[in-house]
């Protein structure tokens, strides 16, 4: 992360000397930010081992930067020389700025603040670190509120860039003004956000967070299949319930709490498991139990418990022979699902509604195929051989060997149903038939047959060859073979497989869909930029893309329509889309395919 040099006067900042006040992860990590930048940094907390724990970060922090050529030795000894602890809130009277980042429960902050406000200089800036709590309540403990703002850093605070500058109602301008200078100055990225719960980047995240607790608790998913589903289909760092135990049980409880306080959104009503688990002391890594189970408090190992999936146990029923696939369909999911499968050794007859579409789409594959030879994935041998292995056909009569049929055409039921009607007809007993909707209810397509035992869900990922992710969807009449079936094909094509029951959105549109919703509204009510939301979810989140990029990419077509099927089938007022979102379909905005969404692109 770059960095001003440790030497680097600040005067034109006005805010040379920091006092931080709680001395714990997040507190340790902001004063070694401090320290590293220039400061004069004042560490304050009851705690012994607190203030010990922070100046042995920092040692060994500065000692890495040292051994990797970042500082000189004596950089490092200056860095060292401008930390110190002290037990007692009196120290910060000469401090120009406190950043308090005690516990997160009103009373706690509320001493302190009280405390601070008869310590400090008239002048000074008093910022709090809360991502939960009311500023504005806070500020009105103290004779000053003008002086009053939020600074939410993310943890770990030296290496995550976002900084959410929180202002009130009575915030001066010219506070928020210096500590943005500040914050810059830090090497972060200030992002300006007024003063209601989670703010931006907690706002939303833990909106998703809440859900994929509550999923988990339906018993819908296992966690494991939670967490790699949206690390696998969304290219998250971390998935939702390994997050919950990183950031703290308790903690996500609380935040939620407020949230729902200010919203009476259901989606932020705590779902009961973070009650059960926080009360019961299982509140994540730090206790060394939460979702998961970890070597030691504090560890990040997480080990084998009684809820770990047994592989041999869940093999379960033998799966079928499957040498053919046919693929139907001549878009872009399908051409790809094609290669996917074609790579990994099988015969694929690859049918649309005429050859000649069928041949376009196998010239396409064969394009993408020499796409990874030019990029030494594969050999020319290997791209050949694959190439040979698809056969393009006018027609689903040509399904009539195969022994598994996977539908890829137009996301639209009656369509859908029309298909599977004839490949019951075409294809051989036996033989698996597959839908890889995202949305639809598997069980009505399966029911446009008369072998609904033998129809699954597929939901492959696009683009199909690059990620890792396949739902594999259950309804209520799929056969245990069936499923072993398509389980062992995920496995031979070298997809994660993971299992969901037949509801709207299955894992991972149910999970990512309301967060984008929340996003929108967020702009629709005028709390923050689109710009300003993506930075916030890039940085803060560690999201590969902001939620408006990624809404521009999908089409807001597509995503109204997905947030449409989630809204009717679970009939929560939370998950309504957005009149915005509503308003820009109407009016032909879909995002990147029109040249305007949420953003202008230049037509090609």
């Amino acid at each position: 992360m770059d960095r001003p040099s440790s030497s680097s006067p600040l005067p034109s900042l006005g805010l040379p000397t920091v006092a931080v006040v709680g001395l714990g992860t997040m507190g340790a990590g902001i004063a070694e930010v401090m320290a590293r930048a220039g400061h004069e940094v004042i560490g304050i907390d009851t705690s012994d081992a607190a203030a010990r724990g922070a100046v042995t970060a920092l040692d060994r922090s500065t000692a890495r930067a040292v051994e990797r050529g970042r500082i000189t030795e004596a950089e490092r000894s200056d860095t060292l020389a401008r930390f110190r602890t002290f037990p007692d809130l009196q120290a910060a009277a000469e401090a120009d700025l406190v950043i308090e980042v005690v516990n997160e429960q009103f009373e706690a902050k509320q001493a302190v603040f009280e405390a601070l406000d008869l310590i400090v200089k008239p002048d000074a800036i008093i910022a709090t670190g809360t991502n939960a709590l009311s500023v504005t309540r806070l500020a009105s403990h103290t004779s000053r509120p003008d002086r009053v703002l939020g600074l939410h850093f993310f943890a770990p605070a030296p290496a995550m860039k976002l900084v959410e500058v929180v202002s009130t109602v009575l915030t001066s301008p010219e506070a928020t003004a210096s500590v943005t200078a500040l914050v810059r100055a830090l090497g972060k990225e200030p992002v300006p956000v007024g003063d209601r719960p989670g703010f931006i980047a907690d706002g939303l995240l833990f909106g998703y967070l809440n859900q994929a607790a509550a999923m988990y608790e339906s018993k819908y998913a296992t966690r494991e299949d939670i967490d790699a589903a949206m690390r696998l289909g969304c290219g998250l760092p971390m998935g939702p319930l390994a997050l919950l135990d990183l950031i703290g049980i308790d903690t996500a409880q609380t935040v939620l709490e407020a949230m729902y306080e200010a919203s009476h959104d259901r989606l932020h009503a705590p779902a009961p498991i973070l009650g059960q688990l926080a009360a019961a002391g299982l509140s994540g890594r730090k206790s060394g139990r939460g979702f998961y189970t970890y070597q030691a408090p504090g560890s990040e190992t997480v080990v084998a418990d009684a809820l770990t999936p047994d592989t041999a146990a869940a093999a379960g029923a033998a799966g079928r022979d499957v040498r053919s696939v046919g693929v139907a369909g001549s878009g872009t999911m399908a051409t790809g699902i094609a290669e996917v499968f074609a790579k990994a050794g099988y015969d694929v007859v690859l049918a649309a509604r005429s050859q000649e579409k069928a041949d376009q789409a196998v010239a396409r594959l064969a394009k993408s195929l020499d796409r990874s030879v030019a990029k030494g994935r594969l050999t020319q041998e290997q791209r050949d051989a694959a190439v040979a292995r698809v056969t393009p056909a006018g027609s689903y009569d040509a399904f009539g060997d195969v022994d598994l049929a996977v539908e890829a055409v137009a996301e639209d039921l009656a369509v859908k149903q029309a298909l599977f009607t004839a490949l019951d007809e075409v294809c051989k007993p036996g033989a698996v038939l597959a839908t890889t909707t995202s949305s639809l209810p598997v069980i009505a397509i399966a029911r446009a047959t008369a072998r609904p035992r033998d129809v699954i869900g597929m939901h492959f990922f696009n683009p199909a060859p690059a990620m890792k992710l396949v739902e594999v969807v259950r309804t209520v009449l799929t056969g245990d073979d069936v499923h072993a079936t398509v389980r062992e094909v995920c496995a031979k094509v070298r997809k994660h497989a993971v299992d969901c029951g037949d509801r709207a959105g299955f894992i991972v549109n149910a999970l990512l869909f309301p967060y984008l919703n929340n996003a929108v509204k967020m702009v629709q009510e005028n709390y923050a930029t689109v710009a300003d939301i993506d930075t916030a979810m890039k940085l803060g989140g560690g999201y590969p893309m902001g939620p408006f990029e990624l809404l521009d990419v999908v089409g807001l077509d597509v995503s109204l329509a997905i947030e449409q099927v989630l809204h009717r089938e679970f009939r929560d007022p939370g998950l309504a889309p957005s009149p915005l979102l509503e308003h820009l379909v109407s009016a032909g905005c879909l995002g990147r395919k029109t040249g305007r969404g949420f953003r202008e692109y230049a037509r090609r």
